[in-house]
């Protein structure tokens, strides 16, 4: 009969072990982990994309000084006689057509809001996939993303001024960061499970 020999396994039954390891770790919350990462690496990208809103600038000064009319009054000097002298009238500042506009619509304005309405839905998981949602809740984001349409010649009261272009550009700031996002998430999720799996192995 033939001898069979020695063998080793106590690095299969090491490896035994960090299998059972791996079994027992949740993936799920390691899959939430890496979307909420992505989301906001998607969150980040978006609001530094998206334009805030800046006051504008008149040419015109916005305040202007006015003066009163000369007069004369009637005043009675050392001697007890009546004397008429004459008088300026009193300064004023006013507030020019500009002026008008800017306190009417743009006092306290700072700008920022659709900036700040930039949120993250909770992940979803629908089958083997995670979806993640980013929105903006303001009602004007869409025209700012897509472009619109506007009637050249109408007049702007906040602006003070008519518009000029038929169809304003859009900024596409949720397209671009999502289109750059789908190109680095392979890495980044690679990277992330290299990491995970670095401690099990």
């Amino acid at each position: 009969m033939s001898r069979w020999g020695k063998c080793d396994f106590k690095q299969l039954e090491q490896l035994n072990k960090r299998l059972e390891q791996l079994s027992s770790v949740d993936f799920d919350a390691f899959c939430r982990q890496a979307a909420n990462e992505i989301a906001a690496r998607l969150l980040a990208k978006v609001k530094k994309r998206t334009p805030v809103g800046v006051a504008p600038k008149f040419d015109e000064p916005l305040t202007t000084k006015v003066r009163g009319e000369n007069y004369m009054t009637q005043i009675t000097n050392k001697n007890g006689e009546k004397v008429f002298r004459k008088r300026k009238g009193k300064s004023y500042t006013m507030l020019t057509r500009s002026g008008a506009i800017r306190e009417k619509y743009w006092s306290g304005y700072t700008g920022g809001t659709l900036r700040d309405a930039w949120t993250i839905l909770p992940i979803e998981k629908h089958g083997d996939e995670y979806l993640v949602t980013v929105v903006n809740n303001t009602e004007y984001a869409s025209y700012v993303e897509y472009g619109h349409r506007q009637t050249p010649g109408r007049y702007v009261p906040a602006l003070g001024k008519r518009l000029k272009a038929s169809w304003v550009k859009g900024r596409f700031m949720l397209t671009i960061s999502t289109q750059e996002l789908e190109v680095q998430a392979p890495a980044l999720l690679e990277k992330k499970l290299y990491l995970f799996l670095k401690e099990v192995f």
